[in-house]
C-alpha cells in the first residue's frame, strides 16, 4: 500500500508531518540524496528552499526533482525575489512537467541579507499574487489570459509568521493568502507557545483553519547560539527565555534541544486548528528519524 500524497493526507484529515532541506551551494546532487535519506519514510513531504537567506544554492526545481528520484515527495519553494512574472510562470510549468506537485509561495528574503547584497531584487509579484498566479495556472490560464493546453495541478502552500506584530494584521494577511488559493500554511518556528496559541485562537475564530491546513513550525536546535542568533537576526522571531536558559545550562545541549522540540510538538498537537508539524532541522537533518519516533506514539 502506497503512502498518501500530501494533498490526500490533507483531504483525509490525518495529522501531517513535513520537513525541510536547504540545497548545497554547489551542483552536488549527492548532498540532496544523502539528506533525503533522513526524511524518507518519516515525513509526508519535504520542503526544498529557494536560495534561502538570499544566498545562491542549487535550484529548488532541480533539487525537488532529485527528491522525487529518491522517493521523497517534495514541496518546491518559489520566491518572488529572483524572478519576474514571465520567469515565475515558466519555472512553474517546467516544475510541473518534471512531476513536481507541491509549491510553497514566498516573497523571499531581501537580497541585502545575503552574501551578494548588490544583487537587484525583482519582486514583480508578492507572495499573495504568486499564490493567485499558481491558482490561475491550475485553472488553465497564464497571467496574459492565454489558455494553457496542459495545465498544472499544484497543491499550493504559503508561509505565516504568528509572532510579528500586530497580531491582527498577520491573521488578515493569512486570510488573503487562503482566499488567493493556498491549501496549506507553514509557520515560522514556534518558541513562544503562548503567543502562538493567541494567534491560533484568532485563526480559528475567523474559520481560516477550515479552509487550509495549518502546519506549525518546529526547529530542533543543537546549541543556545542558534536561539540567540535567531532572536537577534530573524525579524519577528519570539523565543521564550525558558528555552534559552535551558539550552545555556545544558551539559548535553543536543539532548536538551531534542527534548524541547518534543515538548513543543506535544503542546502544539493540543492546540485547536493545528493540522500538522513542519520540522525545520537546520544543519541537523540526521535528528529527524529520532524526533519523529519520539512523537509518533502520540500522533
Amino acid at each position: 500500500m502506497h503512502p498518501l500524497k500530501l494533498r490526500e493526507k490533507i483531504a483525509s484529515g490525518e495529522f501531517i508531518l513535513c520537513g525541510e532541506i536547504g540545497p548545497p551551494q554547489s551542483c552536488d546532487d549527492l548532498a540532496i540524496r544523502e539528506k533525503a535519506a533522513h526524511f524518507k519514510g518519516h515525513v509526508d513531504a519535504v520542503n526544498i528552499t529557494d536560495n534561502q537567506s538570499a544566498v545562491v544554492r542549487l535550484s529548488s526545481i532541480a533539487a525537488a526533482r532529485i527528491l522525487l528520484e529518491e522517493g521523497v515527495e517534495p514541496i518546491m519553494q518559489m520566491t518572488c525575489r529572483d524572478r519576474n512574472r514571465l520567469a515565475i510562470q515558466s519555472d512553474l510549468l517546467g516544475a510541473a512537467a518534471l512531476g513536481i506537485e507541491n509549491v510553497l509561495c514566498l516573497t523571499g528574503d531581501h537580497q541585502k541579507f545575503g552574501d551578494q547584497p548588490e544583487a537587484k531584487g525583482v519582486f514583480d509579484l508578492d507572495s499573495v499574487q504568486l499564490i493567485a498566479t499558481v491558482a490561475q495556472l491550475n485553472a488553465g490560464y497564464l497571467l496574459s489570459g492565454k489558455e494553457i493546453k496542459k495545465a498544472p495541478d499544484f497543491l499550493i502552500g504559503a508561509a505565516a509568521n504568528p509572532f510579528a506584530p500586530p497580531l491582527e494584521m498577520r491573521v488578515i494577511r493569512l486570510q488573503k493568502k487562503v482566499a488567493a488559493g493556498a491549501n496549506f500554511i507553514q509557520t515560522q518556528p514556534v518558541f513562544d507557545l503562548d503567543l502562538f496559541s493567541r494567534w491560533m485562537q484568532k485563526v480559528v475564530s475567523f474559520g481560516v483553519h477550515e479552509k487550509c491546513a495549518i502546519l506549525a513550525g518546529v526547529m530542533p536546535v543543537k546549541s543556545v547560539k542558534t536561539l540567540l542568533y535567531m532572536r537577534k537576526n530573524v525579524p519577528g522571531m519570539k523565543i521564550s527565555q525558558e528555552y534559552i536558559d535551558r539550552m545555556h545550562n545544558a551539559s548535553e545541549p543536543q539532548e536538551v534541544g531534542l527534548k524541547i522540540a518534543v515538548e513543543i510538538i506535544d503542546s502544539l498537537k493540543q492546540i485547536n486548528g493545528v493540522r500538522g508539524i513542519h520540522i525545520l532541522p537546520v544543519m541537523w537533518e540526521s535528528i529527524v528519524p529520532t524526533l519523529v519516533t519520539k512523537i509518533q506514539k502520540s500522533i
